[in-house]
């Protein structure tokens, strides 16, 4: 299951996603998580779900990659719908005891549902359709734009957050069969005694995080990393007419959203 979470990987590409500016493709990223939380009816994630699977299409990402990196967020998907499901007030469907299912609690736990899906699958497309280098370079410069005075060291933090997701996923694979090649079990027993049995990779999890930690910055050090002030790049991030276009559809999709919203 762990190997199934995309956030933090990156597959090389020539899609029209992979080749578009780190920095329009989080300008996207943010009108689309706009539009996705202004939608509360059934033809506004209608729409959603067409622009989301036109953009999947575009990214040339296997489908079934996205959709095994759903795999992970099960609990947290049934854990959302069975609040919403059982704790809206409304018209009343069913009930049995104190279980109440009604219809605004149905109709809003399809869509937080489908909300959590969403943001899960556009996220993972970013950080999978651009490289950790150009999206450090976007965050830097999207920040500078509104002037933050720390945007190089904000962006080289959160990168780096990103970047390692797979390498500590990797290490906990290698830490759990050393310890099943010892004796230890986690998939038998109860939920709860599952959890439990992860605990003892806590303590080696965190050694070995600390390491590659600071053999990071020993490596960052030895290359002479001063920071962002007068710092060079080998490639300049350049805004061309497929960004505009990105920019132009994910305005047009907002302005959409927001008429389905209030008009509709």
């Amino acid at each position: 299951m762990l190997k199934d979470i995309t956030i933090g990987q990156y597959i090389p590409g020539n899609s029209p996603i992979h080749r578009l500016d780190p920095r329009a493709k989080i300008i996207t990223l943010i009108l689309y998580m706009t539009a996705l939380f202004m939608c509360n009816s059934a033809l506004g994630y209608a729409e959603v779900t067409v622009f989301t699977l036109l953009i999947v299409l575009l990214s040339g990402v296997p489908v079934i990659m996205l959709l095994r990196g759903l795999k992970p967020l099960w609990i947290i998907l049934v854990i959302t719908f069975s609040l919403h499901v059982f704790m809206t007030p409304g018209e009343i469907i069913w009930q049995w005891s104190f279980f109440t299912v009604t219809y605004q609690g149905l109709r809003q736990a399809l869509f937080m549902v489908l909300r959590l899906i969403y943001l899960v699958t556009i996220t993972s497309l970013l950080t999978l359709t651009t490289t950790p280098i150009a999206l450090t370079d976007g965050i830097e410069r999207l920040l500078k734009a509104i002037f933050v005075p720390v945007a190089h060291e904000l962006a080289m933090m959160m990168t780096i957050a990103l970047r390692f997701i797979p390498t500590l996923i990797e290490e906990t694979e290698k830490i759990m069969k050393a310890q099943m090649a010892r004796g230890a079990d986690f998939e038998t027993g109860s939920m709860l005694a599952r959890a439990k049995s992860l605990i003892p990779l806590l303590v080696p999890l965190f050694l070995s995080s600390f390491r590659r930690a600071d053999e990071l910055a020993m490596a960052m050090e030895a290359r002479c990393y001063r920071g962002g002030e007068n710092r060079t790049r080998m490639k300049q991030l350049v805004m061309g007419s497929l960004d505009v276009l990105a920019f132009a559809g994910s305005v047009i999709f907002l302005g959409i959203t927001l008429i389905t919203r209030y008009w509709v």
